[in-house]
Protein backbone atom coordinates (compact mmCIF):
# COMPACT_ATOMS: atom_id res chain seq x y z
CA UNK A 1 0.00 0.00 0.00
CA UNK A 2 2.63 2.56 0.89
CA UNK A 3 4.58 1.63 -2.60
CA UNK A 4 1.01 2.33 -4.19
CA UNK A 5 0.78 5.83 -2.46
CA UNK A 6 4.51 6.27 -3.73
CA UNK A 7 3.82 5.79 -7.04
CA UNK A 8 0.51 7.72 -7.25
CA UNK A 9 2.12 10.94 -5.48
CA UNK A 10 4.57 10.63 -8.03
CA UNK A 11 2.32 10.37 -10.90
CA UNK A 12 0.24 13.36 -9.42
CA UNK A 13 -2.70 11.04 -9.36
CA UNK A 14 -5.07 12.02 -6.79
CA UNK A 15 -8.65 9.76 -7.36
CA UNK A 16 -10.51 11.92 -4.75
CA UNK A 17 -9.57 15.17 -7.46
CA UNK A 18 -11.66 13.60 -9.97
CA UNK A 19 -15.30 14.58 -9.29
CA UNK A 20 -13.72 17.71 -7.54
CA UNK A 21 -16.01 20.68 -9.75
CA UNK A 22 -18.86 18.65 -9.07
CA UNK A 23 -19.39 19.36 -5.59
CA UNK A 24 -20.32 22.75 -7.34
CA UNK A 25 -24.15 23.05 -7.51
CA UNK A 26 -24.16 25.36 -11.29
CA UNK A 27 -21.07 23.20 -12.58
CA UNK A 28 -23.06 19.95 -12.23
CA UNK A 29 -26.02 21.62 -13.44
CA UNK A 30 -24.27 22.66 -16.60
CA UNK A 31 -22.32 19.14 -16.66
CA UNK A 32 -25.74 17.30 -17.19
CA UNK A 33 -27.04 19.42 -19.42
CA UNK A 34 -24.53 19.42 -21.81
CA UNK A 35 -24.26 15.86 -21.70
CA UNK A 36 -27.62 15.50 -22.30
CA UNK A 37 -27.18 17.75 -25.47
CA UNK A 38 -23.77 16.86 -27.25
CA UNK A 39 -25.79 13.04 -26.91
CA UNK A 40 -28.07 14.86 -29.83
CA UNK A 41 -25.42 16.89 -31.56
CA UNK A 42 -23.58 13.86 -32.04
CA UNK A 43 -26.71 11.60 -33.26
CA UNK A 44 -27.18 14.41 -35.72
CA UNK A 45 -23.77 14.16 -36.74
CA UNK A 46 -24.12 10.64 -37.55
CA UNK A 47 -27.64 11.28 -39.46
CA UNK A 48 -25.45 14.38 -41.66
CA UNK A 49 -22.88 12.37 -42.48
CA UNK A 50 -25.01 9.41 -43.98
CA UNK A 51 -26.97 12.16 -45.25
CA UNK A 52 -24.46 14.03 -47.58
CA UNK A 53 -22.77 10.18 -48.61
CA UNK A 54 -26.70 9.30 -49.56
CA UNK A 55 -26.82 12.44 -51.82
CA UNK A 56 -23.84 12.68 -53.05
CA UNK A 57 -21.40 9.52 -52.44
CA UNK A 58 -18.53 11.55 -52.19
CA UNK A 59 -16.17 11.63 -49.65
CA UNK A 60 -15.12 15.30 -51.23
CA UNK A 61 -18.44 16.86 -50.65
CA UNK A 62 -18.66 15.22 -47.22
CA UNK A 63 -15.33 17.11 -46.48
CA UNK A 64 -17.00 20.31 -47.69
CA UNK A 65 -20.43 20.20 -45.81
CA UNK A 66 -18.24 19.81 -42.55
CA UNK A 67 -16.12 23.00 -43.57
CA UNK A 68 -18.84 25.16 -44.41
CA UNK A 69 -20.30 24.61 -40.94
CA UNK A 70 -17.24 26.03 -39.27
CA UNK A 71 -16.21 28.22 -42.21
CA UNK A 72 -18.03 31.02 -39.62
CA UNK A 73 -15.81 30.39 -36.94
CA UNK A 74 -12.84 30.71 -39.42
CA UNK A 75 -13.71 33.98 -40.60
CA UNK A 76 -15.39 35.85 -37.30
CA UNK A 77 -14.18 33.57 -34.38
CA UNK A 78 -11.92 36.16 -32.12
CA UNK A 79 -15.37 38.64 -32.75
CA UNK A 80 -17.36 36.16 -31.14
CA UNK A 81 -14.61 36.05 -28.37
CA UNK A 82 -14.95 39.43 -27.86
CA UNK A 83 -18.46 39.37 -27.40
CA UNK A 84 -18.10 36.51 -24.86
CA UNK A 85 -15.53 39.08 -22.49
CA UNK A 86 -18.42 42.18 -23.61
CA UNK A 87 -21.32 40.57 -22.39
CA UNK A 88 -23.12 37.63 -19.62
CA UNK A 89 -21.97 34.62 -21.26
CA UNK A 90 -25.38 33.26 -19.60
CA UNK A 91 -27.53 35.12 -21.47
CA UNK A 92 -25.74 34.66 -24.71
CA UNK A 93 -25.92 31.04 -23.67
CA UNK A 94 -29.83 31.35 -23.97
CA UNK A 95 -29.85 33.03 -27.37
CA UNK A 96 -27.30 30.62 -29.06
CA UNK A 97 -28.64 27.42 -27.51
CA UNK A 98 -32.18 28.00 -28.66
CA UNK A 99 -31.22 29.31 -31.93
CA UNK A 100 -29.21 26.18 -32.33
CA UNK A 101 -32.40 24.09 -31.52
CA UNK A 102 -34.24 25.75 -33.97
CA UNK A 103 -31.82 24.80 -37.15
CA UNK A 104 -31.99 21.15 -36.24
CA UNK A 105 -36.16 20.87 -35.92
CA UNK A 106 -35.76 22.70 -39.66
CA UNK A 107 -33.51 20.04 -41.22
CA UNK A 108 -35.70 17.28 -39.13
CA UNK A 109 -38.93 18.51 -41.12
CA UNK A 110 -37.23 18.91 -44.49
CA UNK A 111 -35.83 15.66 -43.80
CA UNK A 112 -39.30 13.96 -43.13
CA UNK A 113 -40.89 15.55 -45.73
CA UNK A 114 -38.47 14.32 -48.18
CA UNK A 115 -37.09 17.39 -50.02
CA UNK A 116 -33.65 18.14 -48.27
CA UNK A 117 -31.48 18.96 -51.00
CA UNK A 118 -27.54 19.52 -50.57
CA UNK A 119 -28.26 22.94 -51.14
CA UNK A 120 -29.86 23.23 -48.02
CA UNK A 121 -27.49 21.33 -45.83
CA UNK A 122 -25.21 23.56 -46.95
CA UNK A 123 -27.27 26.09 -45.72
CA UNK A 124 -28.25 25.05 -42.11
CA UNK A 125 -24.84 24.29 -41.51
CA UNK A 126 -23.87 27.67 -42.24
CA UNK A 127 -26.55 29.19 -40.02
CA UNK A 128 -25.45 26.79 -37.27
CA UNK A 129 -21.96 28.22 -37.65
CA UNK A 130 -22.63 31.69 -37.54
CA UNK A 131 -24.72 30.28 -34.01
CA UNK A 132 -21.04 28.40 -32.82
CA UNK A 133 -19.03 32.08 -33.45
CA UNK A 134 -20.69 33.01 -30.35
CA UNK A 135 -21.76 30.27 -28.69
CA UNK A 136 -18.08 28.27 -28.27
CA UNK A 137 -16.05 31.08 -26.41
CA UNK A 138 -19.26 32.02 -24.29
CA UNK A 139 -19.56 28.25 -23.38
CA UNK A 140 -15.98 27.49 -22.89
CA UNK A 141 -15.33 31.07 -20.88
CA UNK A 142 -18.14 30.28 -18.63
CA UNK A 143 -16.50 26.94 -17.24
CA UNK A 144 -14.20 29.72 -15.09
CA UNK A 145 -17.58 31.17 -13.77
CA UNK A 146 -18.96 28.20 -12.15
CA UNK A 147 -15.87 26.78 -10.25
CA UNK A 148 -13.19 28.28 -8.19
CA UNK A 149 -10.14 28.38 -9.48
CA UNK A 150 -8.35 25.30 -7.97
CA UNK A 151 -11.19 23.54 -9.89
CA UNK A 152 -11.12 24.91 -12.74
CA UNK A 153 -8.52 22.36 -14.15
CA UNK A 154 -10.75 19.13 -13.52
CA UNK A 155 -14.00 21.68 -14.85
CA UNK A 156 -12.29 21.80 -17.94
CA UNK A 157 -11.34 17.94 -18.15
CA UNK A 158 -14.86 16.72 -16.92
CA UNK A 159 -16.06 19.21 -19.60
CA UNK A 160 -14.13 17.26 -22.10
CA UNK A 161 -15.58 13.78 -20.54
CA UNK A 162 -19.23 15.03 -20.61
CA UNK A 163 -18.39 15.49 -24.23
CA UNK A 164 -17.01 12.31 -24.65
CA UNK A 165 -19.76 10.40 -22.77
CA UNK A 166 -22.01 11.76 -24.51
CA UNK A 167 -20.02 10.82 -28.13
CA UNK A 168 -20.66 7.10 -26.71
CA UNK A 169 -24.53 7.48 -26.13
CA UNK A 170 -25.07 9.88 -29.12
CA UNK A 171 -23.11 8.20 -31.44
CA UNK A 172 -24.53 4.27 -31.06
CA UNK A 173 -28.05 5.61 -30.91
CA UNK A 174 -27.55 7.69 -33.52
CA UNK A 175 -26.18 5.07 -35.59
CA UNK A 176 -28.89 2.44 -34.78
CA UNK A 177 -31.72 5.16 -35.35
CA UNK A 178 -30.39 6.36 -38.48
CA UNK A 179 -29.78 2.36 -39.78
CA UNK A 180 -33.68 1.59 -38.17
CA UNK A 181 -35.33 4.70 -37.94
CA UNK A 182 -34.32 7.19 -40.32
CA UNK A 183 -32.09 10.08 -40.48
CA UNK A 184 -35.12 12.97 -39.36
CA UNK A 185 -35.40 11.63 -36.21
CA UNK A 186 -31.42 12.01 -35.16
CA UNK A 187 -32.02 15.57 -35.92
CA UNK A 188 -35.52 15.90 -33.93
CA UNK A 189 -33.82 14.35 -30.66
CA UNK A 190 -30.99 16.58 -30.95
CA UNK A 191 -33.61 19.51 -31.48
CA UNK A 192 -34.97 18.65 -28.10
CA UNK A 193 -31.92 18.13 -26.63
CA UNK A 194 -31.03 21.63 -26.47
CA UNK A 195 -33.42 22.12 -23.83
CA UNK A 196 -31.18 20.48 -20.77
CA UNK A 197 -29.27 23.03 -21.40
CA UNK A 198 -31.52 25.76 -21.45
CA UNK A 199 -32.90 24.26 -17.94
CA UNK A 200 -29.63 24.08 -16.38
CA UNK A 201 -29.33 28.18 -17.38
CA UNK A 202 -31.79 28.24 -15.67
CA UNK A 203 -31.88 26.40 -12.08
CA UNK A 204 -28.08 28.31 -11.70
CA UNK A 205 -27.83 30.18 -8.58
CA UNK A 206 -26.45 33.24 -9.31
CA UNK A 207 -24.97 34.13 -6.05
CA UNK A 208 -22.82 31.11 -6.46
CA UNK A 209 -21.28 32.54 -9.92
CA UNK A 210 -17.68 33.79 -10.19
CA UNK A 211 -18.58 36.34 -12.88
CA UNK A 212 -15.24 37.68 -14.35
CA UNK A 213 -15.36 41.65 -14.92
CA UNK A 214 -17.04 42.35 -18.26
CA UNK A 215 -15.12 44.44 -21.24
CA UNK A 216 -15.95 47.62 -21.65
CA UNK A 217 -16.78 48.88 -25.37
CA UNK A 218 -13.80 50.30 -27.09
CA UNK A 219 -11.76 49.82 -30.71
CA UNK A 220 -9.21 47.31 -31.29
CA UNK A 221 -9.96 44.51 -28.73
CA UNK A 222 -9.89 41.65 -31.32
CA UNK A 223 -6.15 43.08 -32.41
CA UNK A 224 -5.73 43.80 -28.35
CA UNK A 225 -6.31 39.94 -27.77
CA UNK A 226 -4.41 38.93 -30.64
CA UNK A 227 -0.83 41.14 -29.16
CA UNK A 228 -1.63 39.34 -25.81
CA UNK A 229 -1.13 35.99 -27.03
CA UNK A 230 1.91 36.53 -29.47
CA UNK A 231 3.43 37.64 -26.73
CA UNK A 232 2.29 34.67 -24.19
CA UNK A 233 4.37 31.77 -25.08
CA UNK A 234 2.33 29.59 -22.76
CA UNK A 235 -0.68 30.55 -25.13
CA UNK A 236 1.03 31.43 -28.59
CA UNK A 237 2.63 27.68 -28.40
CA UNK A 238 -0.42 25.83 -27.71
CA UNK A 239 -2.97 27.73 -30.00
CA UNK A 240 -0.23 27.05 -33.08
CA UNK A 241 0.11 23.10 -32.06
CA UNK A 242 -3.71 23.47 -31.81
CA UNK A 243 -4.42 24.90 -35.16
CA UNK A 244 -2.15 22.18 -36.74
CA UNK A 245 -3.23 19.34 -35.03
CA UNK A 246 -7.48 21.25 -35.69
CA UNK A 247 -6.92 21.48 -39.27
CA UNK A 248 -5.36 17.91 -40.29
CA UNK A 249 -5.99 15.50 -37.09
CA UNK A 250 -9.38 16.39 -35.66
CA UNK A 251 -11.18 15.35 -39.09
CA UNK A 252 -13.21 12.22 -37.47
CA UNK A 253 -16.53 13.24 -38.92
CA UNK A 254 -14.75 12.71 -42.07
CA UNK A 255 -12.28 10.15 -41.88
CA UNK A 256 -14.54 7.23 -40.05
CA UNK A 257 -17.29 7.78 -42.67
CA UNK A 258 -14.84 6.88 -45.27
CA UNK A 259 -13.47 4.63 -42.57
CA UNK A 260 -16.45 2.48 -42.14
CA UNK A 261 -18.01 2.55 -45.40
CA UNK A 262 -15.29 2.56 -48.31
CA UNK A 263 -12.42 -0.02 -46.48
CA UNK A 264 -14.59 -1.76 -44.07
CA UNK A 265 -18.01 -1.98 -46.40
CA UNK A 266 -20.00 -1.28 -43.40
CA UNK A 267 -22.93 2.22 -42.91
CA UNK A 268 -24.08 4.30 -40.09
CA UNK A 269 -23.95 1.52 -37.56
CA UNK A 270 -20.44 0.82 -37.92
CA UNK A 271 -19.66 4.21 -38.01
CA UNK A 272 -21.79 4.95 -35.01
CA UNK A 273 -19.79 2.08 -33.27
CA UNK A 274 -16.65 3.42 -34.21
CA UNK A 275 -17.32 6.82 -32.92
CA UNK A 276 -18.56 5.69 -29.47
CA UNK A 277 -15.77 3.12 -29.13
CA UNK A 278 -13.41 6.75 -29.37
CA UNK A 279 -15.83 8.04 -26.79
CA UNK A 280 -14.92 5.19 -24.38
CA UNK A 281 -11.45 5.57 -24.42
CA UNK A 282 -12.03 9.46 -24.15
CA UNK A 283 -13.86 8.93 -20.98
CA UNK A 284 -11.74 6.77 -19.28
CA UNK A 285 -8.74 9.04 -20.64
CA UNK A 286 -10.66 12.11 -19.24
CA UNK A 287 -11.29 10.48 -15.64
CA UNK A 288 -7.45 9.84 -15.60
CA UNK A 289 -6.73 13.56 -16.71
CA UNK A 290 -9.34 14.93 -14.29
CA UNK A 291 -7.38 13.03 -11.13
CA UNK A 292 -4.60 15.19 -11.71
CA UNK A 293 -4.88 18.84 -9.83
CA UNK A 294 -2.64 20.98 -12.27
CA UNK A 295 -0.66 19.72 -15.31
CA UNK A 296 2.32 20.57 -16.62
CA UNK A 297 2.71 22.67 -20.18
CA UNK A 298 4.50 20.14 -21.52
CA UNK A 299 2.46 17.44 -20.59
CA UNK A 300 0.46 18.63 -23.83
CA UNK A 301 3.39 17.76 -26.14
CA UNK A 302 4.07 14.15 -24.54
CA UNK A 303 -0.37 13.96 -25.29
CA UNK A 304 0.56 14.99 -28.59
CA UNK A 305 2.82 12.52 -29.49
CA UNK A 306 1.01 9.55 -27.91
CA UNK A 307 -2.28 10.33 -29.92
CA UNK A 308 -0.50 11.02 -33.27
CA UNK A 309 0.86 7.25 -32.68
CA UNK A 310 -2.57 6.23 -31.89
CA UNK A 311 -4.07 7.62 -35.27
CA UNK A 312 -1.40 5.98 -37.27
CA UNK A 313 -2.48 2.68 -35.50
CA UNK A 314 -5.49 3.07 -36.43
CA UNK A 315 -5.15 3.87 -40.08
CA UNK A 316 -3.26 0.83 -40.41
CA UNK A 317 -5.60 -1.69 -39.01
CA UNK A 318 -6.10 -4.38 -41.22
CA UNK A 319 -9.58 -5.57 -39.67
CA UNK A 320 -12.64 -4.05 -38.46
CA UNK A 321 -11.70 -5.48 -34.86
CA UNK A 322 -8.43 -4.00 -34.65
CA UNK A 323 -9.53 -0.56 -35.86
CA UNK A 324 -12.09 -0.85 -32.69
CA UNK A 325 -8.96 -1.46 -30.32
CA UNK A 326 -7.55 1.29 -31.99
CA UNK A 327 -10.35 4.06 -31.38
CA UNK A 328 -10.08 3.33 -27.61
CA UNK A 329 -6.39 4.79 -28.06
CA UNK A 330 -7.39 7.09 -30.32
CA UNK A 331 -10.10 8.45 -28.29
CA UNK A 332 -8.03 8.47 -25.41
CA UNK A 333 -5.26 10.60 -26.94
CA UNK A 334 -8.08 13.06 -27.96
CA UNK A 335 -9.14 13.78 -24.90
CA UNK A 336 -6.00 14.17 -23.16
CA UNK A 337 -4.78 16.38 -25.68
CA UNK A 338 -7.99 18.56 -25.71
CA UNK A 339 -8.32 19.12 -22.04
CA UNK A 340 -4.53 19.81 -21.77
CA UNK A 341 -4.85 22.02 -24.70
CA UNK A 342 -8.23 24.09 -23.17
CA UNK A 343 -6.91 23.86 -18.80
CA UNK A 344 -3.49 25.61 -20.24
CA UNK A 345 -5.15 27.97 -21.96
CA UNK A 346 -7.96 29.01 -19.63
CA UNK A 347 -5.25 29.19 -16.67
CA UNK A 348 -2.70 30.83 -19.04
CA UNK A 349 -5.40 33.77 -19.70
CA UNK A 350 -5.79 36.95 -17.87
CA UNK A 351 -9.98 36.42 -16.88
CA UNK A 352 -10.72 39.40 -18.72
CA UNK A 353 -9.07 37.88 -21.73
CA UNK A 354 -9.96 34.30 -21.28
CA UNK A 355 -13.66 34.83 -23.70
CA UNK A 356 -10.78 36.30 -26.55
CA UNK A 357 -8.33 33.41 -25.80
CA UNK A 358 -11.02 30.60 -26.06
CA UNK A 359 -12.40 32.66 -29.43
CA UNK A 360 -8.59 32.01 -30.60
CA UNK A 361 -9.25 28.04 -29.22
CA UNK A 362 -12.26 28.03 -31.06
CA UNK A 363 -10.46 29.44 -34.08
CA UNK A 364 -7.37 27.46 -34.20
CA UNK A 365 -9.83 23.70 -33.18
CA UNK A 366 -12.85 24.27 -35.02
CA UNK A 367 -12.65 27.04 -37.29
CA UNK A 368 -9.40 25.24 -38.94
CA UNK A 369 -11.80 22.81 -40.16
CA UNK A 370 -12.88 24.69 -43.77
CA UNK A 371 -9.31 24.11 -44.63
CA UNK A 372 -8.74 21.10 -43.11
CA UNK A 373 -12.14 19.47 -44.40
CA UNK A 374 -11.77 19.39 -47.79
CA UNK A 375 -7.93 18.69 -47.98
CA UNK A 376 -8.53 15.48 -45.70
CA UNK A 377 -11.99 14.35 -47.71
CA UNK A 378 -10.02 14.94 -50.98
CA UNK A 379 -6.98 12.21 -49.49
CA UNK A 380 -9.94 10.33 -48.25
CA UNK A 381 -11.52 9.80 -51.87
CA UNK A 382 -8.51 10.57 -54.32
CA UNK A 383 -5.85 8.14 -51.98
CA UNK A 384 -7.89 5.99 -49.61
CA UNK A 385 -9.02 6.74 -45.79
CA UNK A 386 -6.04 4.87 -44.51
CA UNK A 387 -4.39 8.11 -45.92
CA UNK A 388 -6.52 10.57 -44.70
CA UNK A 389 -5.94 9.11 -40.71
CA UNK A 390 -2.32 9.32 -41.93
CA UNK A 391 -2.60 13.22 -42.78
CA UNK A 392 -3.72 13.91 -38.97
CA UNK A 393 -1.28 11.27 -37.12
CA UNK A 394 2.07 12.39 -38.60
CA UNK A 395 1.70 16.03 -37.97
CA UNK A 396 0.24 15.71 -34.64
CA UNK A 397 3.06 13.57 -33.87
CA UNK A 398 5.49 15.81 -35.34
CA UNK A 399 3.81 18.84 -33.48
CA UNK A 400 4.57 17.24 -30.12
CA UNK A 401 7.87 16.34 -30.80
CA UNK A 402 9.15 19.97 -32.19
CA UNK A 403 7.27 22.12 -29.09
CA UNK A 404 8.70 20.09 -25.89
CA UNK A 405 11.94 22.09 -25.83
CA UNK A 406 9.93 25.30 -25.77
CA UNK A 407 7.28 24.02 -23.09
CA UNK A 408 9.81 22.01 -20.89
CA UNK A 409 11.13 25.96 -21.05
CA UNK A 410 7.94 27.28 -19.73
CA UNK A 411 7.90 24.86 -16.82
CA UNK A 412 11.04 25.86 -15.52
CA UNK A 413 9.49 29.60 -15.20
CA UNK A 414 7.99 31.28 -11.31
CA UNK A 415 4.37 30.34 -11.32
CA UNK A 416 2.20 33.02 -11.47
CA UNK A 417 0.83 34.38 -8.60
CA UNK A 418 -2.72 32.75 -7.74
CA UNK A 419 -5.86 34.05 -9.65
CA UNK A 420 -7.70 36.75 -7.05
CA UNK A 421 -10.51 37.49 -9.35
CA UNK A 422 -12.37 34.34 -9.13
CA UNK A 423 -14.49 34.70 -5.89
CA UNK A 424 -18.16 34.66 -5.88
CA UNK A 425 -20.00 37.76 -6.40
CA UNK A 426 -22.47 38.76 -3.61
CA UNK A 427 -26.01 38.40 -4.50
CA UNK A 428 -26.64 41.76 -4.74
CA UNK A 429 -23.49 43.44 -5.94
CA UNK A 430 -23.83 45.07 -9.40
CA UNK A 431 -21.21 42.04 -10.95
CA UNK A 432 -24.09 39.14 -9.58
CA UNK A 433 -26.55 41.05 -10.91
CA UNK A 434 -24.95 41.41 -14.63
CA UNK A 435 -24.57 37.81 -14.55
CA UNK A 436 -28.43 36.98 -13.87
CA UNK A 437 -30.87 37.26 -16.52
CA UNK A 438 -33.61 37.94 -14.79
CA UNK A 439 -31.79 41.30 -13.36
CA UNK A 440 -32.28 42.88 -16.57
CA UNK A 441 -34.13 43.19 -19.54
CA UNK A 442 -33.88 40.38 -21.70
CA UNK A 443 -32.02 40.55 -25.64
CA UNK A 444 -34.79 39.32 -26.73
CA UNK A 445 -37.03 42.11 -25.41
CA UNK A 446 -34.98 44.51 -26.68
Amino acid sequence: MPHLTATAARLNFQPRQMVSSLHQRNYRLFFFGQLVSVAGTWMQTVAQSFLVLGLTHSGTQLGLTTAVRFLPMFLFGPLGGVIADRMDKRRVMYITQTLSGLLAGVCAVLIATHVIELWMVYVLALALGGVNVFDNPARQSFISEMVTARDLPNAVTLNSVSMNMARVLGAAAGGVIAAALGLALCYACNALSFGAVLLSLVLMRRSELFPARRLARRKRQVREGLRYVRSTPELLIPLLMIAVVGTLAWEFQVTLPLMASKVFHGGAATYGLMASLMGVGAVVGGLISAARPRPRTRALCLAAIGWGLAILAASAAPSLPLELAAMLFVGYGSITFNSLAKTTLQLAAEPSMRGRVMALWALAWLGSTPIGGPIVGWIGQAVGPRWALVAGGLPTLVCGILALPALSRVDRRPAPPADTTLSPAPADSPAAADSDPAAQPSAASG
